[in-house]
């Protein structure tokens, strides 16, 4: 079973795997009985969600007596380059966001383990526990990521994209910059961790 709040996404994932149950739904309330669920996984979900706690008391109610709960989010930019080299570049040029573009949720909030686990514990899980895991991130070219992050990410291609083109072009040579530093001979090859956190609904 697999959901997502945004239909688009649950008939891309109908259609690429068609063997299994896709539903649209808000983890925040999910349309599901009281402990039907073995365990629950959201990977990189938590961290966009405006009321995280009302999402891990909807994972928990979910979960049946003994069940596992996993879950993951970035860590911090400065060990996260493949996506901290956008967020030093908008930072020095001082990019600030569109009035428009509404205030969402601290991206970076369970990044710190103390919050993470924090989280959980109060949700009423136990055997809590954070593991960080890094690994490299490849690419071929400096645009290559520069086109994915504005054209793929939410928040931060709003930012970046709202921005005089001035101002972006600004952006956009702090970023070549800041990427030369993972130059290797093929391309580019830029650290990456994540924070998994993981726990069991005992009671």
């Amino acid at each position: 079973m697999g959901v997502d709040i945004a239909q688009a996404m649950v008939e891309l994932a109908r259609e690429l795997h068609p063997g299994l149950d896709f539903r649209q739904a808000d983890a925040q309330a999910l349309p599901f009985e009281d402990g039907c669920f073995d365990a629950v996984v959201a990977n990189f979900g938590i961290l966009h969600l405006g009321r995280p706690e009302a999402a891990v008391a909807e994972f928990v109610r979910t979960l049946a007596r003994g069940g596992a709960l996993a879950l993951t989010v970035w860590d911090t930019p400065e060990h996260v380059r493949v996506t901290g080299v956008l967020v030093d570049a908008v930072a020095e040029v001082g990019a600030t966001p569109p009035e428009d573009l509404p205030a969402g949720p601290d991206f970076f909030r369970f990044s710190v383990d103390d919050e993470f686990e924090r989280l959980l514990r109060e949700g009423g899980l136990e055997d809590c526990g954070i593991e960080t895991i890094a690994f490299t991130h490849r690419v071929s070219s400096a645009d290559e990521l520069w086109n994915g992050l504005t054209g793929a990410t939410v928040r931060m291609s709003a930012l970046v994209m709202a921005q005089p083109e001035e101002t972006r072009q600004r952006i956009h040579e702090a970023f070549d910059r800041r990427m030369e530093d993972y130059r290797t001979a093929d391309g580019f090859e830029l650290p990456v961790s994540v924070k998994l956190a993981s726990a069991r609904k005992l009671r």
